[in-house]
């Protein structure tokens, strides 16, 4: 009988590649070699301050995050955001201690504005570097799939769009009939699966990807001890794919590997991280539009009988009912059982109410709900409470937005989904945008949304 150790031992993290190596510590080397060279080029000594700075940054910055297998400007944002970070942790350290006093600042102004720079030309040059290794013949890992089902389709296309992971795919294996499956057609499929090890052999295989369905339990375990005479690599994909996936990950509880499947992205220090920008956000924002907030309630006021603010039931973190405010843009307020939507050329919409819809302005006072807690600047946009009684019903893991805080605005806003959902199927494409959003997150992505937001609310003709 294995001992719970030995079981601990075989769930092991595997161990990091040499780009991940030499990710963590690329960017925290590069920001500490510049301000090194920064001071030579200037004939300055490398003071006691500087080499407390100097180490202070190696600790802030390490370990490096693994960026070569990325491109585009998301990069360049997360790496100024991280750089960003670090500054202003070593500036408020460097004004406590009086630091900051004893430095050039036209130096310290240098390093700043030169790191980043060295650190995104480092990444681009590693990304180049990996996909050239990864097409050189020597560097590629022939590999075989067991089982053509659902998972293995989507494994295949993951190994054709992703070049640099050095897998080369030689063929499919399952005991169906070509006549019942879906691969496609320059997929070459052989079976049976007890032909597998001899193929393995003959063909010099590295690694075996099994992708049989967990009913398949019995197959799978018999699978294994057969290919255990192989000198393959056995990596076992769980059909995780008929749930919505969210943030998930491999964790160890007291010995014991758990998958996490349907979890929150704003846990730990990305929690920490999503409220302090909210809180900052939202007070500068409220502090700079305060003019613009008295103009359009006094609009609201003198266009129609009635309160300037809205207030209505929304579905907010994990389920629960929250109070969100806007600026009144219609005659009449649903906040029952039953909630019609605002459509186009709607007569219960005032002509004043039609402007600050179209401009988004209705949606500022929920900068209040966000110093509240009850919302985030950016995240799913929150559904009246008797909308999500319906679509929770009949549009798939429509309640997995609600693992974040809704938003004033969101990644399915940006792209094209804003304004009234009056079909299943406009709303399931809103969802699919919201988790896309919870699976992806990162600050610069937030940052990306706002932009795209201030945009929208001069140029989108879809709202109303």
């Amino acid at each position: 009988m294995i001992e719970d150790r030995d079981v601990r031992k075989q769930f092991l993290s595997a161990p990091p590649s040499i780009a991940s190596a030499v990710a963590a510590v690329m960017e925290p080397l590069i920001a500490v070699l510049c301000l090194a060279v920064l001071h030579r080029l200037c004939a300055q000594e490398v003071s006691g301050v500087a080499m407390a700075i100097m180490l202070l940054t190696l600790v802030l910055l390490f370990p490096g995050v693994n960026r070569f297998n990325h491109r585009g400007v998301g990069v360049l944002i997360d790496i100024t955001l991280n750089w960003a970070r670090c500054v202003l942790i070593l500036g408020v350290v460097g004004y406590v201690t009086g630091g900051l006093a004893m430095m050039d600042r036209h130096l310290l102004l240098y390093w700043a504005l030169a790191t980043p720079l060295l650190q995104a030309t480092a990444v681009w040059i590693g990304h180049l570097l990996v996909v050239w290794h990864s097409g050189l013949p020597q560097a590629r890992r022939p590999v075989v799939i067991v089982g053509a089902g659902p998972i293995a389709q989507r494994l295949v296309r993951a190994l054709r769009d992703r070049p640099d992971l050095s897998y080369d795919l030689r063929s499919v294996f399952d005991d169906r009939a070509p006549a019942r499956l879906a691969l496609p057609q320059d997929v070459e499929l052989r079976g049976p699966l007890k032909d597998l090890p001899a193929y393995i052999d003959q063909h010099g295989i590295k690694d075996v990807f099994v992708t049989l369905p967990l009913t398949s339990q019995p197959r799978i375990l018999n699978l294994m001890q057969m290919l255990q005479n192989t000198t393959a690599s056995l990596y076992y994909v769980p059909d995780v794919f008929g749930v919505t996936v969210i943030q998930g990950r491999l964790e160890d509880m007291g010995g014991l590997p758990v998958v996490g499947l349907h979890l929150t992205p704003f846990s730990g220090i990305n929690g920490l991280l999503k409220r302090a920008s909210d809180i900052v956000l939202a007070a500068l924002i409220l502090i700079l539009i305060s003019p613009v907030l008295l103009l359009v309630a006094l609009g609201v006021k003198l266009s129609s009988p009635g309160p300037v603010l809205f207030k209505q039931r929304r579905t907010g973190l994990d389920g629960e009912v929250i109070q969100v405010y806007k600026f009144r843009s219609m005659r009449s307020m649903d906040n029952g059982e039953v909630v019609k939507q605002a459509t186009r050329s709607d007569p219960r919409i005032t002509p004043f109410g039609a402007f600050i819809r179209r401009t988004s302005l209705d949606e500022l006072p929920q900068f209040v709900n966000v110093l509240q807690g009850r919302m985030s600047i950016v995240g799913p946009r929150p559904h009246a409470v008797a909308h999500n009684e319906q679509y929770r019903k009949i549009v798939r893991a429509y309640m997995a937005r609600h693992k974040v805080k809704p938003g004033i605005t969101g990644w399915a806003q940006v792209n094209g989904l804003r304004g009234e959902t009056d079909t299943v199927d406009k709303m399931a494409r809103r969802v699919e945008f919201d988790l896309e959003y919870l699976r992806n997150w990162s600050l610069g992505l937030d940052l990306l949304i706002i932009a795209r937001t201030a945009r929208l609310m001069f140029f989108d003709r879809s709202a109303y």
